[in-house]
């Protein structure tokens, strides 16, 4: 049994059926926790998803209402535990960035990396690979959980 943590790009696919990548990030977490994988979420990606869920549709966000996205996030922590932010969370995000030289957005990514090392998570669902591949984790892309049920999401 492994221990997952969401990205946000995950979630946010999820929750959007116009998506193309709709039916794989749903049938990728059906898969995980189906399996019994424990799947967690991060503070970080629920006020990340609520940005882009509440965020006007003409400059990449979804322009849902607050009650939708309220609605939303509600399901998400009713569904996924939430990591707790430890009090050395700020120390391992420091020695990260400082051990893998980061610079720039991809901090964020080594914040989400620091929580997950605080709370024994192994793995992270994303299908922004390349984020994530510096850091000493195991990263797993939602097209590569599906093509491990032998078909296509969505069919029969």
């Amino acid at each position: 049994m492994a221990r997952y943590l969401v990205d946000t790009n995950v979630l946010l696919r999820a929750a959007d059926p116009h998506s193309v990548q709709y039916l794989v990030a749903v049938a990728a977490i059906s898969k995980l926790t189906s399996q019994s994988d424990r799947i967690w979420l991060a503070p970080q990606v629920i006020s990340e998803f609520w940005v882009v869920a509440t965020r006007p549709a003409n400059v990449n966000g979804f322009g849902w209402s607050f009650e939708t996205v309220d609605a939303a996030v509600t399901r998400l922590l009713n569904e996924f535990p939430v990591l707790p932010e430890t009090p050395n969370l700020f120390a391992e995000w420091h020695r990260l960035v400082v051990q893998y030289r980061v610079m720039g957005k991809q901090a964020h990514d080594a914040r989400l990396i620091a929580i997950m090392k605080n709370n024994g998570v192994t793995h992270i669902l994303t299908f922004n690979v390349n984020n994530f591949g510096a850091f000493d984790i195991t990263v797993v892309s939602p097209d590569d959980v599906v093509a491990s049920l032998g078909q296509a999401p969505g069919t029969p």
